[in-house]
């Protein structure tokens, strides 16, 4: 289960957030070192701007909401069931906001006091769904504390089904850096055995820069409608977060600019090294349509053979981006239960 302070924004664009698992709420931080927690513990929320000095941009998101610091949370009591303090003489972390000091986003009180209910609440809904899909589930909620009731509102926004693959595939380590590997990860989603694509459609590393994410989404989306139109598959290759409404932080394209798309590789390049694509509302259309998604580092050990795809035959290319096609089909095997994937040329 995934957590944050605000609107449902900083989830659906993969910011920092508060994993726990229903079964063991109480479990400890990932993180030995308080300070470690601290820096990787939520600093920012989003929220609906009341104030009158709104800027008109219809077509901007974010028009009507505003990203601001825990300070302006924290003096009215809104963080009293959610966060923790750190004590610096203790060197410690400390449930609650009852100590001055910096505050920890890590839902303590909420899970561990249980006054509220709220993690009987979850396992109960989520058993529920599972039931009635007969598969594992995606689910959106809402929560708010009345302080002065000491009541909370649940409010149960959707719920949809995860397409999940049960095809075993045991990928062996030494799999990963054979010499016919175009790329392999430690970072996948999906699971399962592809062997008919050989369509690849990739950003040029060379003539990447972030000021021109808009004009690549567009692009991309060009091509994609002819494979849509073809009824083919192909697999897509670029830099930063694909569908992030941030342009700054990669390409911002919607779903229907990529849905023809297979299977997706995220790369970092120096300078843009986010971590994995997190987004709510466009991972939920990966798993729904069992798209297989690779997530790398561009300084990692696992590299793309960009030489190799600079060989292939060129079906159509454009200032940023270039359509290739392979003479056999790729083979892609992806391990579900380890998230290792290979794609093999």
């Amino acid at each position: 289960v995934s957590l944050a302070l605000g609107l449902g924004k900083t989830i659906v664009d993969g910011g920092i957030v508060w994993n726990y698992c229903p079964l063991y709420p109480n479990f400890t931080s990932p993180f030995a070192d308080p300070k470690d927690l601290i820096r990787n513990s939520q600093n920012k929320f989003w929220a609906i701007n009341l104030s009158h000095f709104i800027e008109y941009n219809p077509i901007k998101e974010t028009e009507f909401m505003i990203q601001t610091d825990l300070k302006d949370a924290d003096y009215d009591d809104t963080l009293k069931f959610i966060a923790s303090t750190y004590d610096a003489s203790l060197d410690k972390i400390i449930m609650g906001t009852g100590n001055d000091g910096p505050r920890i986003i890590n839902f303590s009180p909420l899970l561990s006091m249980n006054e509220f209910k709220f993690n009987d609440l979850m396992k109960k809904i989520i058993k529920v769904a599972d039931e009635a899909y007969n598969n594992p589930v995606e689910i959106e909620f809402a929560a708010s504390i009345d302080q002065r009731e000491r009541k909370m509102k649940f409010g149960f926004l959707q719920v949809r089904p995860m397409v999940v693959s049960y095809e075993e595939v045991n990928l062996k380590d030494d799999e990963l850096y054979q010499e016919e590997v175009l790329v392999a990860s430690k970072k996948v989603m999906g699971n399962g055995k592809i062997d008919y694509i050989k369509d690849i459609v990739f950003v040029k590393p060379e003539k990447f820069d972030k000021k021109d994410t808009k004009q690549i989404a567009s692009q991309i989306a060009a091509i994609n409608k002819k494979f849509v139109q073809d009824k083919k598959s192909y697999l897509l290759i670029g830099f930063g977060r694909w569908g992030s409404s941030d342009p700054w932080l990669g390409i911002p394209v919607e779903w229907g600019q990529i849905s023809a798309a297979k299977v997706i590789v995220e790369s970092t390049l120096f300078g843009i090294n986010v971590e994995l694509s997190q987004g709510s509302h466009f991972f939920h259309n990966l798993s729904s349509f069992g798209v297989s998604y690779f997530s790398i580092n561009f300084d990692g050990e696992f590299q793309i053979d960009w030489q190799w795809l600079n060989n292939q035959k060129v079906i159509e290319e454009t200032e940023f981006v270039k359509h290739i096609q392979t003479e056999k089909p790729l083979t892609i095997l992806i391990d579900g239960k380890t998230s290792r994937g290979v794609i093999k040329k």
